[in-house]
Order: C-alpha cells, then structure tokens, then sequence
C-alpha cells in the first residue's frame, strides 16, 4: 500500500490498485485548490477510455438498490466499476451522509468495485464541481465504467447529463402524471426509463404513461434512439439484466452514429465554461473584499451609490 503526498507517486499507486491512495486522491479533488488542480491536470491525459452512466430521478424512487443491482448484473459478465454517490452534505460538516454506500455494501469486499460517495456541498442541484474531475480520475486509474448516482433534488436530474454518456431516469408506479406536470426536463435527458419498484400497483400503467409522453414530445426515434422503459425490482435484482442490456445498446448506438464524441465535446465545454465562472466569482470576491466591501456596500445601502456604478468601481478596467 503506497500513500503519498506527490500526486504522481499516489497516482501511479492507484493505477495499480491501491484503494487508499485513490481515495486519497479522490479527497484532494474534493477539497479543491491547487492540489486538486494537479491531479486534474495528471488525469486528464490518461482519461477518455470510461463510460459515463448517470442514475438520477426523485428522492425515494430506489436509485441505490437499483445501482447495486446494476452493479451485480455487469459484475456477472466481468466489467470492472467505479460508482460515485452524490449524496447530500452535513449541515454540519459539509460531508456525504453516505446512505448510498450503506446500500451498495454488499459490494464492498469485490475488487472490482469501487465506491465513493460525494457531499454536494450546497452546489445548486447536487453535482459538485469536482465531479467531473473525479469521474476522469476513475477514468485514469483504470476503471471502463463510472456510474454516478444523483441526490435527486432540484435542478440535478437535468444537471447529470452533462456528466453522463447515458442517462438513466428512476420513476416508480404512479408517477407519471408527476413527470408531465413537473419533470418535463426528464423527458428530454433520459436515454433510458426505469420503472422502479415494479411489483407494485400501478406500474404497468406508469409506464404506458411513458410511452404516451415520448409519443407526445417527439421522443419517438427521430434521432435514431427511443428510449426504452424498463420494468425493475431493485430490491430482488428483477430487470437488472435488462436495463444493463439497454445501456449497452445505448452505447452501441452512439458509438455506431458517431454521438459519442459529440456528447464527450459538448461536455468538456460546458466543464470548461464552469470553470472560468468559478475562477471569475472568486476573482470577483477578491476584487470585492480589495475595494472596500464594506464602505461600497453603506453607500449602496445609503442610496448614495446605484449598484452598477458600485460593480464598475469595483471592476476597475475589467468592467469596460
């Protein structure tokens, strides 16, 4: 077991299967700076081998008995994978609750698994922007897949698609005049439909209300892709196999029309946008606390000073 300080050293050590040192590494990126910088910039030219799968959908919908099922099922043909849980921070510590790894426990001992659960840290809908920077370093240490499982709040249904190659929506029985009045962006993002808790009342209806709305939205292969809906029990393993034959088939499709490298570019530009926001708003603080916050904020409290002419004295040249 190597645990290093040098990103390069803990790296290596990593691709060779060191846990500790990739947990580790996966801690730098989450805490940001200059280290997560550095391991970022080391990850980057060994990734771009993994497939992205995201997990999303409402809280209670069983996205992470499902995800260990999943997990079993590609397990049982022999793929190696990576899951990272985003899970929503302490209030106190800022820290994952780590109810997703609690679930997918029965994985824990299987070295062909590895599992990470991420805090949000308040980041508005749920990916954290060191998600993409960890996704890419489970891409560099060797691991074909990446699963990420989202909180499911807010805006992060819509948001794990920029950081998936497939996208998996999780509804259950009932839920289908739901997805019409208020999840409208799910229609648009799912590459795949599950049918969660599929021994229930109501699921066979649930998903006809999905084939009715991909009818309605012309979500009806015009670009080559339907996507299917699939019946599951997360909590026996039912459909498993087949939601797992459906991201392949996904796959296979993007691959085969070329899709894949579009997705991947689209993404590393909204990533690279992200990141110059970031960079800016820090800036923009610094800037903020340099001018005098304090005094330019009394004077615009005070009536004296209108906010715009307080953002350009601030700004200084930036702001022509």
């Amino acid at each position: 077991m190597v645990v290093a300080s040098d990103p390069v050293v803990a790296l290596e050590a990593a691709r060779t299967g060191d846990r500790t040192a990739l947990a580790r590494l996966l801690s730098t990126i989450e805490r940001g700076g200059a280290g997560a910088r550095s391991i970022g910039e080391l990850a980057f030219s060994r990734a771009g081998k993994a497939y992205t799968v995201g997990i999303t959908g409402a809280p209670g919908a069983g996205k992470s008995t499902l995800t260990s099922a999943v997990v079993a099922e590609a397990r049982s043909t022999g793929e190696r994978l990576a899951v990272l849980a985003i899970d929503p921070s302490s209030p106190f510590t800022g820290g994952a609750i780590l109810g997703d790894r609690v679930r997918m426990g029965e994985h824990a001992l299987d070295d062909g698994v590895f599992i990470r659960s991420m805090a949000t840290r308040g980041h508005l809908g749920g990916l954290a922007l060191a998600t993409p920077e960890a996704i890419r370093l489970l891409d560099a240490v060797g691991f074909p897949w990446v699963l990420v499982e989202t909180v499911g709040v807010g805006q992060v249904e819509v948001e794990v698609a920029g950081a998936a190659d497939t996208t998996v929506v999780v509804v259950n029985p009932g839920w289908g005049d739901a997805v019409q009045a208020n999840k409208a962006g799910l229609m648009e993002i799912a590459d795949v439909f599950v049918v969660n808790k599929a021994d229930r009342d109501g699921a066979a209806q649930t998903s006809h209300d999905l084939e009715s709305m991909l009818d309605l939205t012309g979500r009806s292969g015009d670009d080559g892709w339907r996507p299917p809906v699939i019946a599951t029990v997360g909590t026996t393993g039912e459909g498993a196999a087949d939601l797992w034959q459906a991201i392949g088939r996904h796959r296979a499709h993007l691959e085969a029309a070329d899709q894949l490298t579009v997705r991947r570019g689209t993404r590393l530009r909204e990533e690279l946008a992200l990141v110059v926001q970031q960079r800016l708003r820090a800036k923009a603080e610094a800037l903020l606390d340099d001018a005098g916050r304090s005094s330019l904020e009394a004077e615009v409290l005070a009536g004296t000073l209108d906010p715009w002419a307080a953002a350009d004295r601030i700004l200084g040249p930036l702001a022509d």
